[in-house]
C-alpha cells in the first residue's frame, strides 16, 4: 500500500498535494505520512500477536521526531534508545519508561543514572565492566537495574559492512563463547537483575536466513545458561528487517519474519523483545526538493536540487539508492545525475539514472527517506536543518521547524 501517489497528475501524501506543502513550507522538506506509520506499526505488531512479546521498542535512531514517536506510542510501542537525548525524547513523546530499552556500546555514567532514575525496563549490557558500573550506580540508588547481556553471535548479516553488527570483528556485544562465564559473574552482582540475553546482527536485512542462524545460536546459549542454573526469562531479538528501496526489490514481510521467529524460538519459554526501526518508518517519508539547475555534463546532465547530503546522508555514506520522481511529471524521461549543492563530490543521489524529465523550478521527491533521513541530518556547509511535516488525511502539521546554523550556535 502506498500513501504517496499521483492524483490528477500531482503527487500527494495521503490527501495533501506535495506542491501545496512546498508552497507553504518551502523546500527541502521531509514529509511523513501518519497513515503509513500507523499501517506499518499496526501490521508489525499484528504479525507478532501469537508470540510471547515482552515489548515492542521502536529504534529511535531511525527517526527521533517527537511527532513520530508520539504516534508510535499511541500504537503501543516503547523505545530502543542509544543515548540520553533519545531517552528524553522518547519519554517526552509519551513512551512508557518500562518499555524503554537502552542499547549502545558507549553509555556514560550520567546516561545510565538518568535511565535508572526514569525507571526504564531494560539495559542491554555490552561488556562486563559496564555491568559492574551499572550495578554500583543502581545500588547507590537502592534499586536493581533490569538488564540483559548483549551477545555477538558471529553471524554475517549479509548487509552493507557499515551497518553490520553481528560479526566477531564488530564492536557490538560480547563473544558468544565467553557469554556463559560472563553471565554467571554478572548474575551475582547485587545491583543487577539479569534476566536474559540480547542480539542484533545488522540493519536492512533482506534475507531471514542469517537471523535464523543467529537465533539458533542464541537458543543453544539459553540451554547452556539454564543448565548452569540461571533462570533466563527474556530475550531481545533486536531489529534490522529490511525494506524495498527500489521497485521490484524483495524484502521479508512482517508475517514471514513472525513465522521464522516462531519456528526458531520454539521451546525457549521466554518473553521476547523486538526493536523495529526502518521497517516501521522507512516507507512513511519522502524528501521533497526543488530543481535549482539542470547543468550540462560530459556524459549526462546534472540535475542540481536544493536537497543535499546534509538532508539525506545515506547515498553519500552507503551508496544507498532512493527513487527520484517529479511531483508533476510531464511524461518525458531523461538520463541524468542527481546531485545537491554541497561542496563534496559525494553529494550525489544518482548517477546515470533514467528519471522523469525535469527542468529548473520543478519539484521532485526522493522516496523512502523516513528512516535515517532527517535523523542523520547536519548543518554542513552552514546549511539549515530542513523542516519536517506530518500529513494526516487532508491536513498537515509542521513537526520540525527549519533550523539555521546560527540558531544552533546561539
Amino acid at each position: 500500500m502506498s500513501f504517496f501517489d499521483y492524483r490528477d497528475g500531482i503527487m500527494h501524501a495521503e490527501d495533501v498535494s506535495l506542491a501545496r506543502i512546498a508552497a507553504e513550507v518551502g523546500t527541502p522538506v521531509h514529509v511523513y505520512s501518519a497513515g503509513a506509520l500507523r499501517h506499518a506499526a499496526d501490521g508489525f505488531s499484528a504479525a507478532l500477536a501469537n508470540l510471547p512479546v515482552a515489548r515492542l521498542a521502536f529504534a529511535v535512531k531511525a527517526n527521533p521526531n517527537a511527532a513520530v514517536l508520539g504516534l508510535l506510542a499511541g500504537c503501543g510501542y516503547g523505545a530502543d534508545i542509544v543515548s540520553g537525548g533519545e531517552l528524553r525524547r522518547a519519554i517526552t513523546a509519551g513512551m512508557n519508561p518500562r518499555d524503554v530499552v537502552f542499547s549502545g556500546v558507549g553509555k556514560t555514567d550520567a546516561e545510565m543514572v538518568a535511565a535508572l532514575d526514569a525507571g526504564i525496563g531494560q539495559f542491554n549490557l555490552e561488556l562486563e565492566e559496564e555491568g559492574r558500573v551499572l550495578s554500583d550506580l543502581a545500588r547507590a540508588r537502592g534499586v536493581r537495574a533490569p538488564a540483559v547481556l548483549r551477545v555477538n553471535p558471529d553471524v554475517d548479516a549479509g548487509t552493507h559492512a557499515k551497518i553490520s553488527t553481528g560479526s566477531r570483528e564488530n564492536k557490538f556485544g560480547v563473544p558468544i563463547a565467553k557469554a556463559p562465564v560472563m553471565y554467571d559473574r554478572l548474575s551475582k552482582l547485587d545491583g543487577l537483575d539479569l534476566r536474559g540475553v540480547a542480539l542484533h546482527i545488522g540493519s536492512q536485512l533482506r534475507d531471514l536466513e542469517p537471523l535464523e542462524r543467529a537465533y539458533t545460536r542464541i537458543g543453544e546459549l539459553l540451554q547452556v545458561l539454564r543448565e548452569a542454573g540461571h533462570a533466563v526469562t527474556q530475550v531481545d531479538l533486536g531489529g534490522g528487517l529490511g525494506i524495498s528501496y527500489t521497485q521490484g526489490e524483495l524484502a521479508p514481510s512482517a508475517e514471514d519474519y513472525a513465522r521464522m521467529v516462531s519456528r526458531a524460538t520454539a521451546g525457549w519459554n521466554v518473553a521476547l523483545t523486538f526493536e523495529p526501526g526502518r521497517v516501521i518508518v522507512g516507507a512513511a517519508g519522502v524528501l521533497l526538493t526543488r530543481v535549482i539547475w539542470v547543468k550540462p555534463g560530459v556524459t549526462h546532465p546534472y540535475v542540481i536540487v536544493d536537497a543535499a547530503m546534509n538532508d539525506l546522508a545515506r547515498p553519500a555514506l552507503y551508496g544507498a539508492y532512493h527513487r527520484f520522481e517529479a511531483v508533476e511529471p510531464r511524461g518525458g524521461r531523461m538520463v541524468a545525475n542527481v546531485a545537491g549543492p554541497v561542496c563534496e563530490t559525494g553529494d550525489t543521489f544518482a548517477l546515470g539514472r533514467e528519471i522523469d524529465d525535469v527542468c529548473r523550478g520543478d519539484l521532485a521527491v526522493l522516496h523512502t527517506t523516513g528512516a535515517y533521513g532527517a535523523a542523520m541530518a547536519s548543518t554542513y556547509n552552514c546549511r539549515p536543518l530542513s523542516p519536517q511535516v506530518m500529513v494526516d488525511g487532508d491536513g498537515f502539521t509542521v513537526v520540525g521547524d527549519r533550523i539555521l546554523p546560527a540558531e544552533l550556535a546561539a
